[in-house]
C-alpha cells in the first residue's frame, strides 16, 4: 500500500496539465499503461484550435464549438475552453513547444465547420506529438511528480462513498494499492470498443468503465464520433487521414470520380464531421471514396510529412493518386459525467479529457478542440482539486475497492489466455461496428444488447492487461448500446434510421447504476 497526496490515472495532454498544477501543492503519481509517449494526445495530426486573434476570434470560436454541437453544447464550458486556450497555448510557447510559423508568425489553418483559419501546428502533421514532448520535458523536471509507466487502473477504491485511491497493476504483474487524497481520471478516450478506429491499442474506456463501477454518473454515452477519413484498403490500418487535408483544398469523390459533398452540406468538405462521415457512407455503398489532392499546388510532403510517409508504404502519393478513405470511431463525446472544473458526482474523484464530459462538444466535436480541452480542463480540474482542500486523511482500513482484484480474477470462465482474449475482445469490437456503429436503429442495438450478454457469460477473467482491458470494452459497449437505444432521435454523431428527425427539446442522457435517464 503506497500514499500520496494525488492520482492521476493517464499522461496525456489533460493528465500532464493537471499533475503540473497538482505538483504546487503536493506529491504527485502519474500512471500510465504503457511509455509516456504512447497516448491519444501523441497520435493528434491536424492541430490544436485556438482564438489567438483578440476578442473577435474568441467569439466566432464560441460560436463554431456550438453550431458543431448540434445543441447539446453546455455554453459554460465552451466559453472556458475558448477563453483560457489562448493562456493555456502561450504556456505551451514558453516551455519550447514548436508550432509551425510563416515569416516568424504562427501559421494557422482551417478545419471542417470553422468559421476562419484557427489551427495551430507542428511538424506538419505531428503536433499532438510535438505538445506531448514539451509537456513531457517540463513535467520531468518537477520533482513533486512521479512517472509511473507501464501500469494499468484496475479499479477506484471508494470509501464510506468517496474515492480514496486506487488498485493498479503494474508492469511486472504486481498489484498496487495507491490511496490519495484525490484521484483525477484522465485516461482518454475509448475507440478500442470498435473494431475500425483511429485510436491507438490503449484506448479502451479504462476509466470511463473504472468511474462507473464506483458508482460515478456517465453522460452522452452515445455520442460517439467517427472521423469520416481514415485510411481504407485491404489489411492496412485505420491510419487517420487529418481533417487539416480538406482544410488545405482536398476534395472527396466517389467511385464514378464526382464530388458529392454538395448533395449534404453547404460547407461541402469542410461541413461538421458527423455530416461528412455520414456522406462517404452512404457514396460508400456504391464503390470505394477517395481524397482527392492532385489539383493542390502545394509540397504536400512538406506539410503532411507523417502521413506522406505512411502512404508511400502503400505506393501512394497526395499530390499523384486518390487516397481510398472510410470512417472510423475517432472520439468520445460523452464520458464520465463532471461540471466544468472536473468535479464528478463521488467526492474525491475527479476527471478531464476525453474520459470526461463537461458537455463542451455536446453532440459533435468541433475539429482540433480535443487538444484544447485537455489542456484546458485539466488545469482547471487541478485547480478544483486545490480549491476542494481534500485534506481528508486516509487510514488504514479496507475500501470497497480493495475487492476488485478478487473481483476480476473469481468467477468461471471459458475464456482463459491471451490467445482466447484476444478474439473475445475482436468479437466484441466486430459487434460494436455492425450493430451500433456510424448508423443505428433498434433492431440492430438490440442485437448489440443480445450479443453483449451472451459475450458477459464467457468473460475474460484473471488479473493480467487484456483481461482487464476486456471488462472495460464490455463495459463501456454497453453503455454506448444503452444510451443509443434509449435516444430516439438522430442528432449529432448520433444517428438514427428509424428516427431520422431531431427531437425539439436537446437532453443529456444521464447513467449510473445502470438506470438511464435524459436531463436538459
Amino acid at each position: 500500500m503506497e500514499q500520496v497526496d494525488f492520482l492521476v490515472v493517464g499522461a496525456g495532454i489533460a493528465g500532464l496539465s493537471a499533475a503540473n498544477c497538482l505538483s504546487r501543492l503536493g506529491s504527485v503519481v502519474v500512471v500510465t499503461k504503457e511509455e509516456l509517449a504512447e497516448s491519444n494526445t501523441a497520435y493528434a495530426q491536424g492541430g490544436i484550435a485556438v482564438a489567438m486573434g483578440g476578442d473577435e476570434d474568441v467569439a466566432l470560436h464560441l460560436e463554431d464549438t456550438m453550431s458543431a454541437g448540434d445543441g447539446l453544447v453546455n455554453r459554460e464550458a465552451a466559453a472556458m475552453l475558448v477563453e483560457q486556450g489562448p493562456q493555456r497555448v502561450e504556456e505551451l510557447l514558453a516551455w519550447g513547444t514548436k508550432f509551425d510559423r510563416e515569416n516568424g508568425e504562427l501559421m494557422r489553418t482551417r478545419e471542417g465547420a470553422h468559421s476562419l483559419p484557427r489551427i495551430l501546428h507542428a511538424n506538419g502533421d505531428a503536433t499532438g506529438k510535438e505538445i506531448a514532448v514539451s509537456l513531457l520535458r517540463h513535467v520531468r523536471e518537477v520533482d513533486s511528480i512521479e512517472l509511473m509507466e507501464w501500469t494499468t487502473g484496475v479499479d477506484l477504491l471508494v470509501e464510506n462513498g468517496r474515492v480514496t485511491g486506487a488498485t493498479l497493476l503494474d508492469g511486472e504483474g504486481g498489484v498496487r494499492v495507491v490511496r490519495a487524497k484525490a484521484v483525477l481520471l484522465a485516461s482518454g478516450g475509448a475507440g478500442q470498443v470498435y473494431s475500425d478506429t483511429t485510436n491507438p491499442a490503449v484506448a479502451t474506456g479504462d476509466g470511463i468503465a473504472m468511474a462507473y463501477r464506483a458508482g460515478a454518473e456517465v453522460s452522452d454515452m452515445e455520442f460517439y464520433q467517427f472521423h469520416p477519413t481514415a485510411f481504407s484498403a485491404p489489411g492496412a490500418p485505420r491510419f487517420l487521414m487529418s481533417e487539416a487535408l480538406r482544410g488545405e483544398g482536398a476534395y472527396l469523390v466517389n467511385a464514378k470520380g464526382e464530388r458529392f459533398m454538395e448533395r449534404y452540406h453547404r460547407l461541402l468538405e469542410l461541413a461538421p464531421r458527423d455530416v461528412v462521415a455520414r456522406a462517404i457512407t452512404r457514396e460508400g455503398m456504391d464503390g470505394e471514396v477517395y481524397l482527392d489532392m492532385r489539383h493542390v499546388k502545394k509540397d504536400l510532403q512538406a506539410r503532411f510529412p507523417g502521413i506522406s510517409r505512411f502512404l508511400a508504404q502503400y505506393r501512394l502519393d497526395l499530390g499523384r493518386d486518390l487516397i481510398p478513405v472510410r470512417p472510423a470511431a475517432h472520439y468520445m463525446m460523452g464520458g464520465v459525467r463532471t461540471d466544468v472544473h472536473g468535479r464528478t458526482s463521488l467526492p474525491g474523484l475527479y476527471a478531464a479529457g476525453e474520459v470526461a464530459c463537461t458537455g463542451v462538444h455536446g453532440a459533435n466535436r468541433l475539429a482540433s478542440n480535443s487538444l484544447l480541452e485537455g489542456l484546458v480542463f485539466g488545469v482547471l480540474a487541478a485547480e478544483a482539486v486545490i480549491a476542494d482542500g481534500n485534506e481528508r486523511k486516509v487510514d488504514g482500513q479496507r475500501a470497497d475497492g480493495d475487492l476488485a482484484v478478487d473481483r476480476a480474477a473469481s468467477g468461471g470462465s471459458s475464456v482463459t489466455g491471451e490467445a482466447a482474449t484476444e478474439r473475445w475482445i475482436a468479437e466484441l469490437r466486430s459487434l460494436m461496428w455492425k450493430y451500433a456503429g456510424l448508423l443505428r436503429d433498434a433492431e440492430g442495438l438490440r442485437q448489440a444488447q443480445r450479443g453483449l450478454d451472451a459475450l458477459a457469460v464467457t468473460m475474460p477473467r484473471g488479473i493480467f492487461r487484456r483481461a482487464l482491458e476486456a471488462r472495460n470494452l464490455h463495459v463501456v459497449a454497453g453503455l454506448i448500446v444503452t444510451s443509443a437505444l434509449g435516444r430516439e432521435e438522430s442528432r449529432g454523431a448520433h444517428y438514427r434510421n428509424d428516427f431520422p428527425e431531431r427531437n425539439t427539446v436537446a437532453r443529456h442522457s444521464a447513467m449510473r447504476a445502470g438506470e438511464l435517464t435524459f436531463v436538459s
